[in-house]
């Protein structure tokens, strides 16, 4: 005899606020997981780079090389090195165990929004406010950029690698795929400025964010559009967008405090998570589990499916 198989559950959503980190180091303009989500990364406009636990909360580690505020940051594979990139118009390669600056990349001509390591860490990408992606070899001497990619005619403000493909998105209203591999450009015109781009999780889709606050998921390999989110405020800042790790949900910052989550396939609205009065700057979602970190002014949060036993208001260091 055989028994029904038990109903699929509902996918969790991390709506409960596991706790806060006062980071101490101004606003924070990005907040990132590592790649098995166990630390993160806060990047703050007092020109500091900081490390914590995720579990605890506790500061782990300070990078201060920077000549102005940092704007995005990405550890490698193997959590040894760190990327990091600044309005200072540089790229910063730390060490991570000493704290120590491994090199200072200089190249581009205006301050630097996003950067990422490869999948192996031998190649940093990084995008300015100048239209250009530059790729740095970590392992070479050479201080000039091994390649540039110049197609963009404004600024761009968010890049992601995977495998061998490239996103990137800009101001001129384009979100553009390399394929490093093949050597080809992908180019799909959205009309509004482009604040944030990331693949899905499966590879299939590309997901996009821009100034006339909507989210747009489209079909990577055609271009078709697959679903369009709407009801967050995105009309002057530079806002972080996300998929949950397994591709169910589609997240946004937006300027009125809240994170916004939708339903991938359905497109409504799932959760609008409260987490201050002000502008939600920057949001990461763990690589495996249902937990989600925001940034607000100076301070952290860290979302959760469930609520912890032992509860602590904030956490300073």
């Amino acid at each position: 005899m055989a028994f029904p198989q038990p109903r699929p559950q509902a996918p969790q959503l991390p709506q409960h606020l596991l706790r806060t980190i006062d980071c101490q180091q101004g606003a924070v303009r990005a907040v990132r997981f590592n790649i098995d989500g166990n630390y993160l990364l806060s990047c703050g406009s007092d020109k500091s780079l900081k490390l914590w636990s995720a579990s605890r909360g506790t500061l782990l580690k300070t990078y201060s090389g920077h000549g102005y505020e940092v704007l995005d940051a990405d550890g490698s594979y193997d959590n040894s090195q760190i990327c990091s990139c600044s309005s200072d118009k540089t790229v910063i390669l730390w060490d991570v165990a000493t704290g120590q600056v491994t090199r200072k990349l200089r190249g581009h001509a205006g301050k630097v929004n996003c950067v990422q390591f490869n999948e192996e860490a031998t190649v940093i990408l990084s995008g300015s406010i100048d239209g250009t992606v530059r790729c740095w070899d970590t392992r070479s001497r050479r201080y000039e950029p091994i390649q540039v990619l110049d197609e963009a005619r404004d600024s761009i403000s968010s890049l992601k690698v995977a495998q061998h493909e490239l996103l990137t998105g800009s101001v001129d209203g384009r979100v553009r795929r390399y394929d490093l591999r093949m050597g080809q450009l992908h180019v799909d015109f959205i009309s509004s400025p482009i604040t944030c781009v990331c693949f899905s999780q499966d590879g299939q889709c590309t997901l996009s964010s821009s100034l006339d606050s909507t989210l747009r998921l489209l079909d990577k390999s055609t271009g078709e559009m697959l679903g369009e989110y709407t009801g967050h405020k995105m009309k002057g800042y530079k806002l972080d967008c996300c998929l949950s790790s397994k591709d169910t949900h589609v997240l946004s910052c937006s300027e009125d405090g809240h994170v916004y989550c939708w339903d991938l396939v359905e497109g409504s609205l799932s959760l609008k998570l409260p987490v201050g009065k002000a502008v939600v700057q920057s949001l990461s979602f763990h690589p495996t589990e249902t937990c989600l970190l925001t940034a607000m002014e100076g301070r952290v949060q860290v979302w959760g499916a469930e609520q912890e036993e032992m509860e602590e208001d904030v956490i300073a260091t």
